[in-house]
Order: structure tokens, then C-alpha cells, then sequence
């Protein structure tokens, strides 16, 4: 019962202390695994549910959780190898397809889950999950018309379906009317609505109304939204901040210069930085390039850091042949998302800055870009974004704001011990200049300029990031500006970015003490 509530503190103390006295309780441990899952252990989850599946072998709703987790934690092609086992035990659950499918589009595999969703709806039409799984998997791929029509379905069959009303607000292309602002405030008052649910709603509802030029009406909903994400996913600043700090202590350029090699593969270029800072606009423009494949935000750098043991101080510890041997390893694994032959591939997971050193120690010849924008546009504007998971720091303008600053805190100290090799695009620079700032992006991925980098909103390509819809037009510079209107409540964020926020879009030259 206090799972079902998401009152995951009860059923923590719950379930722990039943766990000492039966340690072999399968179900038991099925629950604490959905309990870790919810609050983002996920490595937890999945000891977890291994735990569960040994003990019961049969169990195929364990073996579903399990291929879940490791979809999500960039292992698809694991996932795949259990779900077929699943679909293969209970071929009559849709829940299972509708994993399989989610899995096939992880894997890149857009055409066969779509023809895979659409199988399960012509068995059972009446599924509006499905119908949102759907939608997702049909904008990816660009048919946003049809995206819109299985997100509307999804609606009409569950008016109190958050998760469709904000994919809906989350193309950016789509204006709701007043019929749509009156059905989501009528979802809001439902006596059974989810915390989730509501916080999907209200984040709609914040973006119908940013639209409709109602500012303060606005923020008042994003606020709402954001409050109530933190009681699964609590935020601790003082972890990226203290990471920071150990990153610039160890990370010296001697540190650099008396570790030579890794693995020497140009082929990754990596896109880091903060979320909805062009990220995505970049990726497109180079692959765009007839030798680049964009494929996704791979969480393999980040898992293959932690793996190594505590980051950052435990990779200085190791050899040539230790360091060569991760950067293959995240070759291998990102190898899994490819689909061309194209000789240089885009990882555009943004909070890769955070392992620019790790990166530079094992991959010695990737390229770095360094996607920046504004601090209040940008860092606003992450505010605004529903993120299904990962991008903790947003709920709260004093975090998004001193996330910003240590992101900037640690380019900075790279750029002073590694001049040179991190090449950073300003949003801002890129509306201005497009195709100047195109051709010193390729100049630095060592590429020849192509006519098609240019238009890039042309480039026919599946696209997995929120900025999917926008960087399928040319560039644009409404978003520039829009913070402005929010400015009587950005206190708490200016205040958190302090000296950045003056130097922009430089870092200033003394960052004050945490």
C-alpha cells in the first residue's frame, strides 16, 4: 500500500527490516527493487531484481522489471535478450510488447517497434499507454502529425494522462486552445490524480500559458510542478559542487601531461554541457556531415567512470593498457547504437562535462564541444522542461543556477590545463553567425565544410531529445529572449549563478567559495 502511495520512506522501513528476517521473500525483493528505481538507484534496482530472478527463475514480472532497468541504464541489448524470454512466457500481456518496443527504439530500431505498437493496438485498440509509447516513438523518427494523433488518442480514451498532455506541450510546435486549457485544468481537480500525472499537467499547462503570453500565470504552474518532483528524487547540490572541487584538485596539468596514451580512436564526438543549450541543434548540423552518425545521450561515459571506482581520483591510478582498455569498452558499447559506417559518431549526453577529464585520459584523440548558452535562458528554461529522468538539479532555480556555475567552474579549469582542447559554441554566436560559427565548428572536428551542415533542419534522421521538433526548422532566436518576461522571479537563479551570471560569456576570473 505505501508503494502504490509512492510513500517510498514507509516502505522502505517496511520492507527492510522483513527482508533480515526473510531473506529469500522474492516478492519482498521485487518491491525494494521499484523502490530503488523510483528514487534513481538503479544499480541498487538491479541487484535487485538479479536477487529475484535467482531465487524465482519462473518469475516474469521480475524478468520484465529487470529488462526495464537495463534499458534504462543503456544496456538494451541485455534488456532485448529478456524480453524475448518474456513476450516468449506471457505473449498476451501488452505491457511486454510495449517494453519490447520502447527497448527496439533504445536500440534504434525505430521502424520495427513502430510496426510492433501497432500490432498491439490492433489487437487491443483501448490502450492509451501504448498510444503515448506510440506518439513517443513516432515523433523520434519525424512524423510529428501522427504523433499528435496518438497523443490525442491516448487523451481521449485518459483525459488525467499528464504524460500526454506534456509530450503534446513538449513538441513546442503544438498551441493549445482554450478547450485544451480547460480540459487540463478540469484534470487537475480529479480527486484520483497521481503526483505524477499532476506535475505532467501542470508543466502543460505552464507551457499553453508561456505560449499565451501569461508569464506569471506561467511560472506559477512550472513552480507547482517542480515542487513536487523532489519527494522521489531529492537533490543534493553539495555532490556535483564537492565532485567539482576533487576534479580540480586531481586534474592538474601535470596530472595530464605524465599520462600519455588510452585508447587512441578518433571516432567519438562528444557534445557536453547543460541541457537546452544547443546540444541537440549541433548534433544535427554535424550529422548533417556525410562521415558523421548522430546517434543518442549514451549514458555509457558516466557508467564506465563509476565502474573504475571512485571519480575522479581512482582513474589517475591507472596504466596506459587499464585506460585504453575503458575507451575501447565505450566503443564497444556505443557501438551497440550505431546504424552507418560513417567514421565519426556524436554522444551528445550533456552531463558528460562532468567527465571531460575521464574522457581526455581514455580517449585521448575525441573530440570535446562545449555547448553554451545564456545562463538565465538557458538555466530557465531547464526549469521549464519536464525531464523523465537524470537532470535531478532542475527542479529548483537555486540548484539549476549552481549546477550552471560548477559546469562552468570545471570547463574553465580545463580550458587553463588543457588550452585548446575543448571547442565551445555560444547559442547566442550561432544565431548570429550560422555559417560562421558551422565552419569553425568542422575546422575543429577536423572536417571539410559541406553545404548540407547548413541545412541541417533538412537532415532526415531519427531525434530522441525534447529539442526534437525545433531543430527540424532553421535556426531561430525567439528563445533567446523569453527568460526576460520571468525576470521578476529569477532572483533565487541569478543569485545561485553569481559571477557567471556577469561574465557570461566568459568565466570569470575567481568563482567564490561553496
Amino acid at each position: 500500500m505505501a508503494l502504490n502511495e509512492n510513500r517510498l520512506d514507509v516502505a522502505e522501513r517496511i520492507l527492510k527490516p522483513h527482508l533480515k528476517e526473510d531473506p529469500f521473500d522474492a516478492a519482498a525483493i521485487r518491491m525494494l527493487a521499484e523502490l530503488a528505481a523510483r528514487i534513481g538507484r538503479w544499480r541498487d534496482a538491479e541487484n535487485l531484481l538479479r536477487r529475484a530472478v535467482d531465487l524465482a527463475p519462473g518469475w516474469t514480472a521480475a524478468k520484465a522489471n529487470l529488462a526495464m532497468v537495463l534499458g534504462r541504464t543503456g544496456r538494451p541489448a541485455e534488456a532485448m535478450a529478456l524480453l524475448d524470454d518474456v513476450v516468449g512466457e506471457e505473449p498476451d500481456w501488452a505491457g511486454h510488447w510495449n517494453l519490447k518496443a520502447a527497448t527496439l527504439g533504445r536500440l534504434g530500431d525505430f521502424e520495427e517497434a513502430i510496426g510492433l505498437y501497432e500490432s498491439v493496438l490492433e489487437r487491443g485498440p483501448n490502450q492509451p499507454r501504448v498510444w503515448l509509447s506510440y506518439g513517443h516513438m513516432l515523433k523520434t523518427i519525424g512524423r510529428q502529425a501522427d504523433g499528435i494523433a496518438a497523443y490525442r488518442r491516448a487523451i481521449e480514451m485518459q483525459p488525467t494522462l499528464g504524460e500526454a498532455w506534456w509530450s503534446l506541450a513538449n513538441l513546442k510546435t503544438v498551441k493549445f486552445d482554450e478547450d485544451d486549457l480547460a480540459a487540463m485544468r478540469e484534470a487537475l481537480r480529479a480527486s484520483h490524480l497521481s503526483d505524477g500525472d499532476r506535475l505532467h499537467i501542470d508543466f502543460a499547462l505552464g507551457k499553453a500559458l508561456h505560449d499565451a503570453g501569461r508569464a506569471d500565470e506561467a511560472f506559477a504552474h512550472y513552480a507547482r510542478a517542480n515542487a513536487l518532483r523532489p519527494k522521489a528524487a531529492p537533490y543534493d547540490a553539495s555532490r556535483i559542487s564537492g565532485t567539482v572541487d576533487r576534479c580540480i584538485a586531481d586534474f592538474t596539468s601535470d596530472a595530464f601531461a605524465e599520462r600519455s596514451g588510452g585508447c587512441e580512436a578518433p571516432d567519438p564526438i562528444f557534445i557536453v554541457g547543460m541541457p537546452r543549450a544547443g546540444s541537440t541543434l549541433i548534433e544535427q548540423i554535424l550529422s548533417s556531415h556525410s562521415l558523421v552518425e548522430g546517434t543518442a545521450e549514451l549514458p555509457d561515459m558516466p557508467a564506465l567512470a563509476r565502474k573504475s571506482g571512485s571519480y575522479p581520483g581512482n582513474i589517475l591510478q591507472f596504466s596506459a593498457d587499464e585506460r585504453r582498455a575503458l575507451g575501447e569498452e565505450y566503443l564497444k558499447r556505443a557501438g551497440v547504437q550505431r546504424r552507418t559506417d560513417r567514421p565519426f559518431f556524436i554522444d551528445k549526453l550533456p552531463n558528460n562535462w562532468l567527465f571531460v577529464p575521464f574522457i581526455q585520459l581514455v580517449l585521448p584523440n575525441a573530440r570535446i564541444i562545449d555547448a553554451r548558452r545564456h545562463p538565465l535562458g538557458c538555466c530557465f528554461s531547464n526549469f521549464r522542461q519536464h525531464f523523465a529522468r537524470g537532470q535531478d538539479f532542475t527542479y529548483d532555480l537555486a540548484d539549476v543556477g549552481r549546477y550552471y556555475a560548477d559546469y562552468v567552474r570545471l570547463m574553465a579549469h580545463i580550458d587553463a590545463v588543457l588550452p585548446g582542447r575543448v571547442h565551445r559554441v555560444i547559442y547566442e554566436r550561432m544565431v548570429d553567425d550560422t555559417e560562421g560559427e558551422i565552419r569553425r565548428l568542422l575546422d575543429y572536428c577536423g572536417l571539410e565544410f559541406e553545404p548540407a551542415c547548413l541545412e541541417f533542419y533538412n537532415t532526415d534522421r531519427a531525434v530522441r531529445t525534447p529539442s526534437s521538433e525545433q531543430v527540424r526548422r532553421p535556426i531561430y532566436r525567439d528563445a533567446t529572449e523569453e527568460w526576460r518576461a520571468y525576470e521578476p522571479h529569477l532572483q533565487p537563479l541569478e543569485e545561485a549563478l553569481g559571477p557567471v551570471l556577469d561574465a557570461y560569456p566568459d568565466a570569470p576570473a575567481a568563482f567564490p567559495q561553496r
